[in-house]
């Protein structure tokens, strides 16, 4: 009841504006809880504390965002070997399947070497075939080589045996003058004779007799004078030279220009053609056998002989056609031995295609091998990431296969000439004009570092993560460019034949 006695004395007190007094305020009300402010200070601990623990958060991704470059845009990629075959055939085995390990030099199809062992056979007889005909192309050449040795021999003789008639015209003249010397005397005798005989100093038996000897000696003067003609004649010369011209004048090439010379020069030339010298007619014959002995130091004939057997065409020609004939049978060997089919780098088998009694043909596409080494990866970078990644700068690689239990290390090691759009089968084209800005990406090649397959093997096309970090200096051949510099690849030798050194 003490309330209802408290609500009724409320109208007594007007001043109070009907207020209770103090004395009937709850205590609760007039003295505050003691823990409100614990409740404040523990608030702001909490604050502090998140602070805190954002910032120790947040400071490691805000240094790796200043530090690296990073995108999500990349994958494994690899060298690919497509085994074709370099002969057709049918095919006898295939001894590997897809997934299988191969090593470089492993056979994997097997061809039908048949008719590949026909052609060697072939070949080979083909190859003896030539070897014969280059023999007796020798021994023809050895005969022509013994018919020119005679004709260079009488070529020479026939200079001599004009230079002889020449020696014998001279000779015959002597003699003739000689002759001449005899009838003169005896003319002179006769006179005195028939002089003295007139006042009878000798007989006339003695005048006969010197008369005689007149005769005689005439005779053989006519004699000699027909000998002198004869040699001329045979010279090629008119019997009686010309006025002012004695019988002794020859010209002074008579040796060079008389017709036995020529012929037996006409001779040798015919010959020596076989063994493949050239020689002009307007040569002189003593010019041609000069000529002749300079081909070998001293003019060792027989040295001379021996180069020109290895060099007359017929023999070259034998020797062609040997070679060809080897080359055939390399050929047919060469194309035996392509019947195996062999990897051509260490890799893994993919994509096989072809099963034993195929017939395939050259360039057929049999099978793929990966290599597990020769790995790397393409990042396509924005083209607003790009302009602090250098070659060198080394890279950390995390492969969504394996997650958190391996990172793989790289480096840059180039920069693709173009972007993906640019690249692709139907690049963009805004001939229209209605250009809309995009953001390009450009693939930069990351090759790996201590990339081990046996232990954390990747495959060809794995997503990857890399992370260039920016703030460590590049490493490693051309470090620190963008650009690779050009290959100076030297120029290839040229063969000689059969593989040899060319002379």
């Amino acid at each position: 009841m003490a309330t209802e006695t408290e609500e009724h004395a409320a109208p007594d007190h007007p001043e109070t504006g009907g207020a209770a007094p103090s004395s009937t305020i709850p205590s609760s009300l007039a003295h505050p809880a003691p823990h409100a402010p614990r409740k404040q200070v523990a608030t702001r601990i909490v604050l502090v504390l998140a602070a805190i623990v954002v910032a120790i958060v947040l400071t490691p991704w805000i240094r790796r965002m200043l530090r690296t470059v990073s995108t999500d845009d990349a994958y494994v990629n690899g060298h690919v070997t497509f085994v074709a075959p370099r002969v057709p055939g049918q095919v006898t085995r295939v001894l590997v399947d897809d997934n299988n390990r191969v090593k470089k030099g492993d056979l994997l199809v097997e061809l039908d070497k048949t008719p590949y062992l026909v052609q060697v056979d072939i070949a080979e007889a083909a190859l003896g075939t030539a070897k014969a005909n280059l023999a007796a192309a020798i021994a023809q050449t050895r005969g022509v080589e013994g018919q020119m040795r005679s004709l260079r021999f009488a070529l020479e003789r026939s200079i001599e045996s004009v230079n002889d008639q020449v020696e014998l015209l001279k000779s015959r003249v002597a003699t003739l003058n000689g002759q001449q010397a005899t009838l003169t005397l005896a003319q002179n005798d006769y006179q005195r004779a028939l002089q003295t005989g007139d006042s009878g100093g000798l007989s006339q038996q003695e005048i006969d007799r010197r008369k005689q000897a007149v005769a005689v000696a005439e005779a053989q003067v006519a004699s000699a004078l027909q000998d002198v003609h004869q040699v001329r004649v045979s010279l090629g010369l008119p019997a009686n030279p010309a006025a002012g011209e004695s019988l002794i004048t020859v010209p002074a090439d008579l040796d060079q220009t008389f017709s036995s010379v020529r012929e037996a020069q006409a001779k040798l030339i015919e010959v020596a053609a076989q063994l493949g010298i050239v020689t002009p007619f307007e040569q002189t014959p003593r010019a041609m056998v000069d000529n002749f002995k300079k081909r070998a130091p001293g003019g060792n004939v027989d040295v001379i002989y021996n180069e020109l057997l290895m060099l007359a065409p017929a023999v070259k020609q034998a020797e062609a056609k040997v070679l060809e004939a080897q080359r055939q049978l390399d050929q047919a060997k060469l194309n035996l031995s392509y019947c195996d089919v062999i990897a051509e780098i260490d890799g893994a088998v993919t994509r096989r295609n072809v099963n034993p009694g195929n017939n395939v043909v050259v360039g057929q596409s049999l099978m793929a091998v990966r290599s597990l080494t020769e790995i790397w990866v393409d990042a396509n970078f924005k083209e607003t990431q790009l302009a602090d990644l250098r070659i060198g700068q080394e890279v950390q690689l995390d492969v969504d296969m394996y997650g958190d239990r391996h990172t793989f290390k790289g480096r840059i090691s180039g920069f693709t000439m173009g972007t993906g759009s640019t690249l692709a089968l139907l690049p963009a084209e805004n001939a229209t004009g209605n250009f809309v800005k995009v953001v390009q990406r450009l693939p930069v090649r990351v090759e790996l570092i201590d990339y081990d397959p046996e232990k954390f093997p990747l495959f060809v096309g794995l997503s990857v993560t890399p992370t260039v970090l920016i703030d460590r200096p590049p490493t490693g051949p051309d470090a620190g460019k963008v650009l690779q510099p050009s290959i100076q690849a030297p120029l290839p030798q040229k063969p000689g034949v059969g593989g040899e050194k060319a002379e």
